[in-house]
Formats: C-alpha cells, structure tokens, sequence
C-alpha cells in the first residue's frame, strides 16, 4: 500500500476558505479507481512551522498512485490549489503493508 501525504499553506485561512479548500480536496472520493482512503483535516494548532490543510490519501500499488496524479478529477484539484496556495506543497509518498484487523 502506499500512503500519499500533501500539506498545504493556504492565501485564504479564513475558517470559509479552509472549508471550502477542504471540500475541493474531499470531493475526489468516489471518483478516483483505486483511491481507497482520503483525508483532509485542517489544521487545529497554528504555529509558525505547522500548514494549513493536511491531505492523506492510499493506494493499492504505486500504479495507482502514478495514475491518479493524471485522473482528471485530481487535474481539477490541482488547478483549483494552484490559485489557493501562497507557496508550494510538500508531500511524502510511502509504502506499508495492509493492517489486518
């Protein structure tokens, strides 16, 4: 499995401008093949170092990672963060094995 990390430092950190950045994020789900989990949390804790809004998202295989990044629907959220973020993302890509429960 592969665990896809993005953190966002926004231009708007209105509590309507999270939401709404939140909501753009959360709208991928469902639509994406293999996109199994997706999270978006804002962030609780202002600090200088912290961002804004976190993005975790898991694929099966580092395939559908690679294809999601070019699925149309992420296109559309990668258009709509371009004009929201004040500097760039980082992100962090891992593998881990599935948990049983």
């Amino acid at each position: 499995m592969i665990t896809h990390l993005v953190f966002f430092r926004l231009k708007d950190t209105s509590p309507e401008g999270l939401a709404r950045t939140r909501g753009v994020l959360l709208d991928m789900e469902g639509k994406i093949p293999d996109l199994l989990e997706l999270e978006a949390g804002i962030n609780v804790i202002p600090q200088g170092r912290a961002y804004d809004i976190a993005l975790v998202t898991k694929f099966p295989t580092r395939e559908a990672l690679d294809a999601y990044q070019v699925h149309p629907e992420h296109q559309k959220v990668l258009a709509y963060m371009k004009e929201a973020l004040r500097e760039p993302s980082v992100s962090v890509d891992y593998e881990s094995e599935p948990k049983d429960l």
